[in-house]
């Protein structure tokens, strides 16, 4: 009776915090609407300033625009966080302490981008140039200038480096912080705010800097805004993330490419030898056929099963959009399959094709492999497992190009270098307290069901915050689904961008 009295009363504070916060929603809503063109006049500004890595001197002008936007909107102590290497992009800080306020949040997100390739843009456009089109371009959108009116419509797209990932998620916790201030609300918590300058590039001084300034980033809670929200374009929140390694593999064959019409049937072929050692790897139904691939996953909790059992079918939807008909692991779905681990293949190269092709067998075949993680593997004892079973099809292995000797020893010769920058999965418990107030802050946003996902297809460096600093972490996305990330045409729909600057404002507001 008890217990459910208590149930009683905490649903009942959860409705009134939903409500509370909707009319504060409203508000945020109205703010970003009326102010539509101060806000993306400033974040055009911010998109056109590169921020790769081969960019050392953009990655620095980003940092300090960042700084310059958060000192415009009273940020205190902001600063920049850096580790010891020199020419290491910093990580960008500030925070807003709150009078009486028992929690903290710090929200995270990169500002850092992908390497682009201008040529393989649509229409020439500028990466580093933000662009704004009435659509998706590959749908019919058409470029338009932006308009001097400031009324922008949703379903607008802004093309740019880094729109969606991850500058949109700058943009949206800054301005969801403004448009708090602007409109008279408080924030419900302490604040602090850090933005990432090596996401893209496995965040490797990351963990220095979290150690180097542990105790200036102690909190209840991360809140990582990264990624796209749910296909379906509900909101949703993510509860942990898959890990991540590599392994680049290269068959050896003869010393110099042969005809081959007079060597065929004779001479070893490294590209099918390679081929039928990856199709080895996995079965006819997608399940990667390793050995021991699959003991160590840790299975879902009860609460992760029945949040997997809710999240809505996207998987005919995404079908249509891709233009395929089947799927790799039959009887599961999208959500079910980015739950296991798996093994891909990102890239193969042996010889010429199309008008370079000839008729030659070639001397070497390469490719990249991916092992996307779930919690209880480990990255490096995933790649292990992979060697072990290449081990197992007769391969010597070698970490560097093979000699004279080695060729005449052995006739199946492989040299694979294992990613040094692997990742573990990681997951955050629903069951949390705070969690419960995210939940409902995000649900006094939206009208429509927010999509619970215990786990992310992608990778972020979560297992470092859990490790160094024993913190638990969130993700909210805000991007669409079909963004284009990490390639040409990346954008931004407006609607997106606007509705995540209501989130993170209702975000700030959690007690």
């Amino acid at each position: 009776m008890k217990k459910s009295l208590l149930l009683f009363v905490f649903s009942l504070i959860i409705q009134h915090m939903i409500s509370a916060q909707s009319m504060d929603v409203l508000a945020i809503r109205k703010y970003t609407t009326n102010n539509s063109g101060k806000i993306i006049s400033e974040f055009a500004e911010l998109l056109s300033t590169p921020n790769v890595a081969a960019n050392p001197a953009g990655q620095q002008k980003t940092a300090a625009f960042i700084m310059a936007m958060m000192n415009k909107r009273g940020i205190r102590k902001v600063q920049l966080l850096a580790a010891s290497a020199p020419g290491t992009p910093p990580a960008v800080y500030g925070e807003v302490l709150v009078p009486g306020a028992k929690q903290t949040l710090i929200f995270y997100a990169h500002y850092d981008g992908q390497p682009v390739n201008p040529a393989q843009w649509a229409k020439g456009l500028d990466p580093f140039q933000a662009t704004l089109f009435t659509g998706a371009i590959d749908q019919g959108g058409a470029l338009i200038p932006f308009p001097v009116d400031n009324n922008y419509k949703s379903d607008w797209r802004i093309y740019s480096r880094s729109a969606s990932d991850d500058k949109a998620g700058v943009d949206a916790i800054l301005n969801g912080y403004d448009a708090l201030v602007k409109t008279g609300a408080t924030p419900g918590c302490n604040l602090k705010f850090f933005f990432e300058g090596e996401e893209e590039a496995g965040s490797p001084h990351l963990h220095e800097i979290l150690d180097k300034y542990r105790s200036l980033l102690q909190s209840d809670l991360w809140i990582m805004c990264d990624g796209p929200v749910h296909q379906s374009g509900k909101k949703q929140i993510v509860f942990g993330v898959r890990g991540d390694a590599h392994l680049d593999l290269t068959v050896y064959a003869s010393k110099r490419p042969l005809h081959s019409g007079h060597y065929g049937n004779w001479a070893p072929n490294p590209a099918m030898m390679l081929a039928k050692l990856l199709a080895s790897m996995k079965d006819e139904n997608g399940r990667v056929a390793i050995k021991g691939f699959y003991d160590d996953v840790t299975p879902l909790t009860v609460s992760e099963k029945k949040a997997l059992a809710e999240v809505p079918s996207a998987d005919e939807q995404m079908e249509n959009e891709l233009g395929i008909s089947a799927v790799e692991m039959e009887g599961l779905s999208l959500s079910e399959s980015i739950n296991q681990p798996s093994l891909n293949i990102n890239g193969m190269q042996s010889g010429n094709v199309g008008k370079m092709a000839s008729n030659q067998i070639p001397t070497y075949a390469t490719a990249v492999i991916d092992l996307r993680l779930v919690m209880g593997n480990d990255w490096k004892r995933q790649q292990q497992k992979v060697i072990d079973h290449i081990k197992s099809k007769g391969y010597f292995v070698t970490t560097n190009e093979p000699a004279d000797e080695e060729r005449k020893k052995y006739a199946k010769i492989i040299k694979i270098i294992p990613g040094e920058d692997g990742m573990n999965a990681q997951r955050t418990s629903m069951d949390l307290p705070v969690l419960q107030k995210v939940i409902a802050a995000v649900k006094s946003t939206s009208g429509e069901q927010v999509v619970l996902q215990p786990t992310s297809g992608g990778t972020l460096p979560l297992f470092l915050f859990e490790k160094l600093l024993n913190a638990h972490t969130v993700t909210v996305p805000i991007a669409n689904h079909d963004n284009n990330q990490h390639a040409e045409n990346e954008n931004i729909r407006i609607g997106n961008l606007f509705d995540g600057i209501e989130t993170m404002g209702a975000l700030m507001m959690v007690k």
